[in-house]
């Protein structure tokens, strides 16, 4: 009997400790805008997989896509208090916050896609990643977002003339304002998830966003005129709650950054393939795509860079982002 009794007290205990084992496992809730499928939110779940295969399961990521958990500007305060544990979000919104964050956001900042890309994965991107943490959060990497144009629903943009007077809708961000109020336009700050509505009804004409994001969000339905002008080229960011990291041990916060910065790789993949499908789409559906000189467009900006840097530091970062080749 007491062999017994020893027997199930050590098949309880093992019990006991396979069941804590499975409850031990945290599931980090993840936020972003954009819908299910969008490269964005597969890189995050990908992440997420790589978290949970190299933690052996200690960790893993739930995402809630489709503005869940709240737009943008919601959510980076719910990630700094800690009720979202991680967040894919644009660099605009957090300008305010991090000044760092003001350079890549900056109009014709980036020469092309490939020099965001070469600048955001160097010393100068660590050097951005860094200046998030004093402010509740960490980085963990950047993203894609593409090229950002001008689409309205009124007429084809041919020139920065053809902006006079027309209302775009922009992210919560002062220098997006800025920029549009430059080239002659005025600037409205609005959710995302309101964009098509206000084209619709005429609240806005038109918008600024990359093919992935005028497709996906059907905004391509209301506002058939898609102007290449390629005005912002403004990373993507992954970030973590400092609370949530501060709990990890140092082993798997290495765990967790590495994770991320190997999952950038597979967003840009998922990226490239589907900005090349959205514009196909468009296309096809009747949207007239139109390519203006862009250097009237540049020619404006001279007022948004004064006002916007003016810090020394700021100013050599601009510097030193274009003199990567």
């Amino acid at each position: 009997m007491l062999h017994f009794t020893k027997f199930a007290a050590a098949t309880f205990a093992a019990a006991s400790l396979m069941i804590g084992a499975a409850s031990a496992q945290t599931v980090l809730r993840s936020s972003d805008t954009h819908p299910d499928g969008y490269p964005t939110v597969e890189a995050v779940k990908y992440f997420g997989e790589l978290v949970k295969e190299r933690t052996e399961g200690r960790y893993s990521v739930e995402v809630f896509h489709s503005a869940q958990l709240g737009e943008e500007k919601d959510t980076i305060e719910q990630v700094r208090s800690g009720v979202i544990d991680l967040n894919r979000v644009s660099m605009g919104p957090f300008n305010g916050l991090i000044p760092e964050t003001t350079v890549p956001s900056l109009p014709y900042i980036f020469r092309s896609v490939d020099h965001m890309r070469k600048v955001m994965d160097g010393e100068i991107g660590e050097e951005i990643l860094a200046a998030f943490e004093p402010h509740g959060v960490i980085g963990l990497a950047f993203y894609d977002g593409g090229a950002r144009s001008f689409y309205n629903s009124k007429k084809p943009i041919e020139s920065k003339e053809d902006l006079q007077g027309m209302k775009f809708r922009v992210m919560q961000s002062d220098i997006f304002v800025d920029m549009v109020n430059a080239l002659g336009a005025n600037a409205t700050p609005m959710p995302y998830g309101e964009v098509y509505s206000g084209i619709e009804t005429g609240v806005i004409d038109g918008a600024e966003n990359n093919f992935p994001s005028y497709d996906t969000a059907k905004h391509a339905e209301v506002a058939k005129f898609y102007s290449l002008d390629e005005h912002l080229i403004v990373p993507e960011v992954l970030v973590m709650a400092k609370s949530t990291w501060d709990k990890m041990t140092p082993e798997d916060q290495a765990i967790v950054k590495q994770a991320a910065k190997d999952s950038v790789a597979k967003q840009r993949e998922l990226w490239d393939a589907k900005e090349k499908e959205s514009r196909a789409i468009v296309e096809a559906s009747g949207s007239t795509i139109t390519t203006p000189d862009k250097q009237p467009f540049i020619d404006a900006m001279g007022p948004v860079y004064e006002k916007h840097v003016t810090d020394p530091k700021l100013k050599d970062l601009v510097e030193r982002i274009k003199a990567v080749q």
